[in-house]
Parts: C-alpha cells; structure tokens; sequence
C-alpha cells in the first residue's frame, strides 16, 4: 500500500525516472543529493539559470532577496519561494510550488503544485503531486532515541535501515495547521490530517485522520 506507485504521479516530478528504481519511497532519500548534482547541469540553459555553483533556478521562479538557496538545489518554473525560506541543500522543488516565509527545506523532493506555505520544516521527505503543508505543520526527521526508523504499519513493522526520515505524503494529501509527522510516516493519496495532529505509522489513502483512533474513510462527492 505505500509503495512510489502507490503514492505518487511520476509523471508530476523531474525526479521520476530517480524514483522509478525503488519500490518504497524512503529508499531514494539517501541519493537525492548525488541525484540533483547529476541533474543540474542537463537542465536547458535557455530555461534554467545556475545562479550559484550548484543551484539552479527557472526564469519563470520567483525568488525572494532574503530566501537562502543552498547547494545543491533546483527551483523549478513557476515557483515562489517566499522571504526567509532557508534550503538547506539537496532539495528538488517542481513547477508551481510554493516554498514560504520561514519554511526551512533539507533533503526534499516536492512534486509539482505542492505547497508548504508558512512556518514548515520539511526534511528528508518527498511530498507528492498537491500536497499541502497547513501553517506550522512539520516533519520530525530522527527519533528521540537516535535509533533507525521503522514505518509502522498496524502489525506490520518495516526496517528501514536509515537515520533520517521524515514523512513520504502520497498526492493530494492535506495536512492541517501546526501537525508534527513523526520519523517514519506515511499519508496515502487524499487523505486529509486535521489540524493538531501528531500522526505516527501509516494512514491510508482515501481517509480523514481526526486522531489516531480517529481514522474514517473519506466519503465519494
């Protein structure tokens, strides 16, 4: 249920044939930053400009003065990124985002149209097609413990092998203001998280997530 084909649109992100060689998303986190480094330099000239060394931008991306844009990093066409974001580095940001004031980006793939608007921390993650950050929403990327993550899954538990994980949000998820998702989460596609929310493990896609005993299936429009 939370495989790449499970969750996302590849057809929406300039990393699809980087993620097409995994099965679950978590595995690419590891090479994101050795991925865009490869990218960069084939990115059209005509339409992208490498504004630092390692940083490329779309003509058409709006950038703020005082946004932070750390190597390696691609901005792509039509996105903002608002006064005071801080990209740390290995980021790849799609067409028609929006990276907001005070949000700080490490180690991301955001697909196109996703938005993470106001005050979000969003690290060693990959957000899907639409998704949507609420205001002061987060991803916790390492466990208390500093142990290896481990995605929870009802009875199922999955090893990742890795240190920092975020969460993985499947396309058209909607997260509410000031939620915290936990090392290891994933959100399936249209799922919306109510606002406070502090999610661990998986949530299938198709559903609202009131609480953690609170999960309900979304009804058809």
């Amino acid at each position: 249920m939370y495989t790449i084909n499970d969750l996302y649109d590849l057809d929406h992100t300039l990393a699809k044939d980087y993620l097409s060689q995994f099965t679950y998303p978590w595995e690419a986190l590891k090479g994101i930053k050795d991925f865009i480094l490869e990218l960069g330099p084939t990115l059209d000239p005509e339409e992208y400009e490498e504004v630092s060394e390692n940083v490329w931008v779309h003509k058409t991306a709006k950038v703020f003065p005082s946004a932070y844009l750390g190597a390696p990093c691609i901005i792509g066409p039509e996105t903002e990124v608002r006064h005071c974001a801080f990209i740390r580095g290995s980021a790849l940001v799609g067409r028609k985002c929006v990276v907001g004031n005070s949000v700080e980006l490490k180690n991301v793939i955001l697909f196109d149209n996703v938005q993470t608007p106001h005050y979000n921390y969003v690290g060693d993650s990959i957000l899907g097609h639409f998704s949507h950050m609420g205001a002061g929403s987060i991803t916790s990327n390492v466990k208390a413990d500093k142990q290896l993550v481990v995605v929870h899954n009802g009875t199922e538990q999955i090893e990742t092998g890795i240190k920092k994980f975020g969460a993985m949000l499947g396309d058209h998820v909607e997260v509410g203001c000031n939620s915290v998702l936990n090392p290891g989460t994933i959100i399936g596609r249209h799922t919306n998280l109510y606002p406070l929310s502090m999610v661990r493990g998986c949530v299938p896609a198709g559903h609202i997530y009131k609480d953690r005993d609170h999960i309900v299936k979304r009804e058809e429009k």
